[in-house]
């Protein structure tokens, strides 16, 4: 009985020194190390890498389309450097068609005439393409979006509407974000406009366009400004045999009773102006013009866009064609730029030319590039 006793005694003795010796142990383990994260264990690492994107016309001689182009057939000089294409896509194309259907002092300019011009576009360019509305007047504001749908577009055009104001640079502004939100390459946008601004000054209608600049939209003209100089020339002289400057737009006009709107209308054969505030307002929209009609044929070349400058409402409607043809003749080519962009900032020239017999291309314009933003 004792020797049970004692034997009870030692293992009961035994099993708490093992208990003790265990939690011993445990109060002392050092717990694992935690690994260093690296670079990829959370995300993926980043190699950051700058493209330029130029959309590039492609023709041959007799100013054919050519389909086949590679990027091994073009020549890049950026500010007089070689640079090599990465690569040559034909894409369908994203057209933003901005319609200026305002302004206090139109006389050629009406919103008639600016559907007619927008619906010929439409009608010419290829089936595939893109196609979005801007419509500005008092304000800018986008009046259909991206649809393949040429009817579509056609019946928006319809419902665009007329205004007394022009905001030439609120439509730029919202032009170009509207077509950098877009993720598809080959860009254009199309203004038919005569690029005056009721209110905003040289300085901000400049601003405007280096903004567009410093993207890839290609910026193609359709301009009122050489039919509403025209128009205006014979007005801004004391003596003139042209009739004064409507007193409203044709668009509210057409709204007055009969007798009104044949006031309002009827043509007089010669007129004496004696009002030196109206001529010098009427000589002040003609050099307005003038300046404008500059700034939108640069705007076109530095961006390797086509510009129009009618000199009828026929002739509007008609070279519609030929803007519809340069936009559905590019390409969009990339390549790396040899000097980094953040390593230069401001103006950068480029041009692509071709060594392949029998193919000319076209690019040239003009890149700005910003400095980053931190």
């Amino acid at each position: 009985m004792n020797k049970l006793r004692i034997g009870s005694v030692a293992i009961i003795c035994f099993v708490i020194l093992v208990l003790t010796t265990v939690s011993f142990a445990q109060s002392r383990r050092v717990p694992p190390p935690t690994p260093t994260p690296t670079p990829g264990d959370d995300e993926p690492v980043r190699v950051p890498t700058e493209e330029i994107k130029l959309n590039v016309l492609a023709f041959d001689e007799h100013g054919k389309f050519v389909g086949d182009v590679r990027a091994e057939d073009v020549v890049i000089t950026e500010n007089n450097i070689l640079n090599q294409a990465i690569s040559m896509r034909r894409i369908p194309a994203n057209v933003l068609i901005v319609m200026d259907t305002g302004g206090e002092m139109r006389q050629v300019k009406s919103l008639d005439q600016t559907r007619r011009t927008a619906r010929a576009l439409v009608d010419a360019l290829r089936p595939g393409d893109s196609v979005a509305l801007l419509q500005y007047a008092d304000t800018a504001q986008i009046a259909a979006e991206w649809t393949t749908d040429k009817s579509e577009i056609s019946r928006a055009i319809g419902r665009t509407d007329f205004g007394r104001r022009s905001d030439f640079v609120g439509a730029l502004e919202l032009a170009r974000d509207f077509l950098m939100k877009n993720p598809a390459d080959n860009r254009h946008l199309v203004l038919i406009t005569d690029g005056t601004d009721s209110t905003a000054g040289t300085a901000e209608k400049a601003a405007a366009v280096r903004d567009l600049l410093t993207t890839d939209i290609s910026v193609h003209v359709i301009s009122y400004t050489r039919m509403e100089a025209a128009d205006l020339e014979p007005r801004t002289k004391i003596v003139s045999n042209s009739p004064p400057p409507r007193a409203m737009p044709p668009e509210v006009a057409a709204q007055l009773p009969n007798g009104a709107r044949d006031v309002a209308t009827t043509p007089k054969a010669k007129t004496i102006n004696l009002d030196r505030t109206l001529l010098r307002r009427l000589k002040a929209r003609k050099s307005d013009l003038e300046s404008s009609e500059l700034q939108l044929q640069t705007l076109a070349e530095n961006s390797n866009g086509t510009v129009i400058i009618p000199e009828t409402t026929d002739e509007m409607v008609e070279k519609t064609a030929l803007v519809a043809k340069m936009i559905d003749s590019s390409y969009v080519l990339t390549y790396v730029p040899k000097i980094p962009l953040n390593e230069k900032t401001g103006e950068r020239n480029i041009e692509v030319t071709s060594k392949r017999d029998g193919l000319i291309v076209q690019a040239r314009r003009k890149l700005i590039v910003e400095p980053e933003v931190r």
